[in-house]
């Protein structure tokens, strides 16, 4: 009874963040004239709002959070956010049916990007908003979630338990949650205001670049055209973008330790191993695609090549899925490349998903050392990053992520390659709803869309983007509980 109140109460709240929201969505939709999504947002900001006031006046404050609460609490309030957010798709219909609009706000909110539409720039221009905004707030409301429960009893049996963070992010997950919060909500305002004007500096009108700037900071994808960025055209955008999809895929406690450094952490972006693991691989990926790109003869000169490889790599590996051209025109070496980055992404304690490259950098450390100690037994190796010693089960814990993050994915492409896909298409389109990415090959391609997926293959797609962007504990821990309480 005592999850089930806190569970509710949490939820409560978050329906009235969502509340302003779309009353804010609706300012815009009312500025564009009252367009045809006006009156759908502020029917759907009146429910959410009466019910988001209904859970918090009918239960009491919880003074204390145990873990397992955390567990429903996280989880309740992102399935009640995807559910609730569906409603101004839903009842502006063309599209959306019930299912379409669930999908489309579930992969708003965990920042995939995949999207069932076929004429996005049909939309209005609240509804456009509307959609982006969703992942906007998705990106940051993961982070404000977990902060909410790491503050109870000890830091090391939190909602984090279990999942291996970078070291900054670690020490500043065990700092104070008020702190912690201002650290990551500075980050996130700041980086999307400059991509805002900067994109508006490079061509874009104010609405283009408000929500592009949104999309690229929550690493979402979502564009308010359908060709995307390549609708633009432009070098200088495709170039502030990649900064923006870069900067948000960095442990943001660490990208506020290097603009505004402290006496007590002087550690940056360009003094830490995992970072510099990050940018050296794709540095090393983009080359790689270009070469291969201008080899083939792809594109005519090697500039091009390393242009379109910069950004689509760029793109797919910090999980945002902005596009430029067709990677299904690509050679399978490419897309190979591609894969990769969709399985690994960013840092944690960033808006990518993936399995992130801490958790890789660390696994890989950690055979190392397993192989040396085969060869040399009375020879012992600690892992070690940005000096600090992993410890063994923590090395384990990593590894066992890692491995139950890639069964989902291949158990996702199974389903997908028995509903009728090829084995590309399907392996892809697991690893980009997984992985938060997006786009995929095939059908579901760069400049392709989910929408002619069959509705139970949709409403898959949407438990993978949940377990994806919840890092797959909390949704199974909630799943195995509900199981134990029926029978």
């Amino acid at each position: 009874m005592k999850t089930l109140v806190s569970t509710i109460r949490f939820v409560g709240f978050s329906l009235l963040g969502l509340f302003v929201l779309m009353v804010i969505s609706g300012l815009v939709a009312f500025l564009d004239k009252m367009d045809q999504s006006f009156y759908p947002l502020i029917i759907s900001a009146g429910v959410t709002l009466a019910c988001g006031l209904t859970c918090v006046l009918a239960t009491k404050p919880m003074h204390r959070i145990s873990v397992a609460n955390g567990y429903y609490i996280i989880t309740g309030c992102w399935v009640f956010s995807c559910l609730f957010g569906a409603l101004p798709f839903l009842l502006y219909g063309h599209e959306f049916g019930v299912v379409n609009a669930f999908f489309e706000s579930v992969s708003g909110f965990t920042t995939t990007g995949a999207s069932i539409l076929n004429d996005i720039e049909g939309l209005p221009r609240g509804l456009l908003f509307w959609r982006i905004a969703t992942a906007w707030i998705g990106g940051i409301g993961v982070v404000s979630l977990v902060s909410i429960v790491i503050s109870v009893h000890d830091d090391h049996h939190s909602i984090m338990a279990g999942m291996e963070l970078s070291t900054i992010a670690k020490e500043h997950y065990q700092g104070r949650r008020k702190q912690f919060i201002y650290r990551i909500l500075t980050v996130y305002v700041f980086l999307t205001l400059a991509s805002f004007f900067s994109l508006h500096l490079a061509g874009m009108n104010w609405f283009d670049a408000a929500t592009h700037a949104m999309s690229a900071c929550s690493t979402c994808g979502f564009s308010t055209k359908n060709n995307s960025i390549a609708f633009f055209d432009s070098p200088v955008i495709e170039g502030i973008l990649i900064a923006s999809m870069l900067m948000a895929s960095i442990n943001f406690s660490l990208v506020f330790s290097t603009f505004w450094p402290s006496g007590s952490n002087r550690r940056n972006i360009f003094n830490t191993k995992i970072v510099k693991v990050f940018i050296g691989a794709l540095a090393l990926g983009v080359l790689s695609l270009s070469i291969k790109l201008r080899l083939t003869g792809v594109y005519g000169t090697f500039g091009e090549a390393l242009r379109v490889s910069a950004f689509q790599l760029c793109s797919i590996s910090t999980t945002t899925g902005f596009a430029t051209v067709d990677t299904n025109l690509w050679p399978p070496f490419c897309m190979g490349v591609l894969l990769v980055g969709s399985l690994v992404c960013g840092c944690s304690g960033s808006t990518a998903g993936g399995f992130k490259i801490d958790r890789l950098w660390i696994a890989l450390k950690g055979g190392k050392e397993m192989f040396q100690s085969l060869t040399n037994p009375h020879k012992h190796d600690y892992v070690r990053t940005d000096g600090i010693t992993k410890t063994e089960s923590e090395v384990a814990s990593v590894t066992s992520f890692i491995m139950l993050y890639l069964t989902i994915v291949f158990l996702g492409a199974m389903v997908y390659t028995a509903s009728g896909m090829d084995f590309t298409t399907g392996l892809s389109a697991s690893i980009a709803c997984m992985g938060n990415v997006g786009p995929g090959f095939g059908v579901v391609g760069s400049m392709g869309n989910y929408a002619g997926l069959s509705v139970f293959m949709k409403l898959f797609s949407t438990v993978l983007m949940l377990l994806g962007r919840l890092e797959i504990y909390p949704i199974l821990i909630v799943a195995a509980g509900l199981v134990r309480r029926w029978r």
